[in-house]
């Protein structure tokens, strides 16, 4: 008989008489002992203010100690208030959290919808502790964005065409139903003298509920259409106005009227109507809404968040780089300062995506020094070579066009070339490494706060691997 392979010795029963505690077999540095030791600490006032607030019933868990569990378990990948439930149960990092006396996922589920806006606020403190630990520099910031899926199913959705014409036949039907209602009283009143109607009453309801609904959904599409009508015409008008100063015709034919009616294949969802139909990265459609982050590039800490039911970027930087400076202002953390003691530009680049003349003005009068991408760049093409001295002199090029010479000069391809490592890793991190795809929750406002909860726990991971290194 040939001699078998020789297999490490495998008892499952070897740890049923053995006692295991978290903190003997996870190692000293673990997040979990970083998390403990730091989460108390922060500012839970508004979180412990509701239960001043509510007396009743049995004591709740301890507000800390919660907060921990959702903040190591979004740090670590577990989003669903089932999974986090039963990781209590299995897990020895989620045991070092919450001890013998574990949350149920109601509880963990409950505590979240009702704190959510409360843990999304603690992102300020967290990114004052990241930049005590001299973790946020401001050399270079970048700023992208990425769409993330919605709550919300492609089959309860409706196009204006469709509710058009539903609209129709639900009020035909309820005519007819309060016909045959009035038609069938008459009958049995004069037969029994009264009637119990169970059925039709029900039916006559059902569908009243669902043209409100429906009218509710058009009345959104209507109101979103003349938003946008607004827009294009104020877009029109400014066109028209820099025409004019320029002493310019229109070329081509005089554009179609804007019209404030939605199109029939304009559409909006039941489940959640503040999402919107994007494209997405397989080159397909869905429900999504677009996460927003502006990253610092010394250690990838995010400085500024935000969600947009918008999938374009353009209208997306001024906003971001003021969140940024009154982020980085309740953060206590310092903006950069020239020799002569004034206020030095914080250098902040973006695609080409958000590129306007518009916003390079505004991100210049807010306090940047912007680089972003005038047209979409191929990835590994030749640079175009930098102006020489006798080009064309900078006061008769347009804004584009100085924005295109500033991204040839050396600094400013450098300076660019460094956006794709500091903030699209970032987007990487939370969709692969950390899995988050889909938003759980429904509501702008509450996919706002959502992220906001993701992006503190990037920042604490950030901390934890950094500040473990400084040590």
């Amino acid at each position: 008989m040939e001699p078998r392979k020789t297999f490490r010795e495998w008892n499952p029963n070897e740890y049923a008489h053995t006692p295991i505690t978290p903190a003997s077999v996870l190692p000293e540095d673990d997040l979990v002992f970083f998390l403990l030791e730091l989460i108390p600490n922060l500012d839970l006032s508004q979180v412990y203010a509701h239960y001043d607030r509510e007396t009743r019933g049995a004591p709740p868990f301890e507000p800390a100690m919660m907060v921990t569990l959702l903040f190591y378990s979004y740090c670590v990948g577990v989003f669903s208030s089932r999974k986090i439930a039963a990781a209590c149960e299995r897990n020895l990092a989620f045991q070092a959290i919450v001890g013998k006396r574990r949350p149920d996922f109601r509880t963990i589920s409950d505590f979240r919808k009702i704190h959510l806006q409360a843990l999304a606020d603690l992102f300020v403190e967290i990114l004052q502790i990241a930049g005590a630990m001299g973790l946020v520099k401001l050399g270079n910031l970048a700023l992208d964005g990425s769409k993330f899926r919605a709550n919300a199913s492609r089959h309860k959705a409706m196009s204006y065409g469709y509710m058009t014409k539903e609209v129709e036949r639900l009020r035909a039907e309820i005519d007819a139903l309060l016909q045959q209602a009035e038609q069938s009283d008459a009958e049995q009143d004069a037969a029994q003298g009264s009637r119990r109607g169970d059925e039709l009453p029900d039916e006559l309801k059902r569908r009243e509920d669902r043209l409100e609904a429906i009218e509710e959904a058009m009345r959104r599409l209507e109101q979103e259409a003349k938003e946008k009508a607004e827009a294009k015409r104020r877009e029109r008008e400014q066109a028209q106005a820099q025409r004019e100063a320029q002493g310019q015709k229109r070329s081509g034919p005089e554009p179609k009227p804007i019209s404030d009616t939605p199109q029939d294949k304009a559409q909006t969802n039941f489940t959640d109507p503040e999402a919107k139909v994007m494209k997405t990265s397989n080159k397909g459609f869905d429900y999504c809404f677009n996460a927003q982050a502006v990253v610092d590039e010394e250690c990838q800490i995010i400085v500024g968040a935000d969600v947009t039911p918008a999938a374009n970027d353009k209208q997306q930087a001024t906003p971001l780089a003021k969140q940024t400076l009154e982020n980085l202002a309740a953060a206590g953390i310092e903006t950069p300062q020239q020799e002569d003691g004034t206020d030095a530009k914080i250098p902040m680049s973006a695609d080409s995506g958000y590129f306007s003349e518009e916003n390079v003005d505004d991100l210049d009068a807010e306090g940047f020094d912007p680089y972003i991408a005038t047209g979409r760049q191929k990835h590994h093409a030749p640079q175009p070579p930098e102006d020489s001295p006798s080009s064309e002199p900078l006061p008769k090029l347009t804004p584009k066009q100085r924005m295109a010479r500033k991204l040839r000069t050396p600094s400013g391809r450098e300076r660019y070339a460094k956006r794709k490592h500091i903030v699209e890793p970032v987007f990487g991190q939370i969709k692969q490494a950390r899995g988050f795809r889909q938003f759980l929750l429904r509501g702008l406002k509450n996919v706002k706060a959502e992220w906001k909860l993701l992006c503190l726990t990037h920042n604490l991971l950030k901390m934890w691997r950094y500040g473990s290194a400084l040590i």
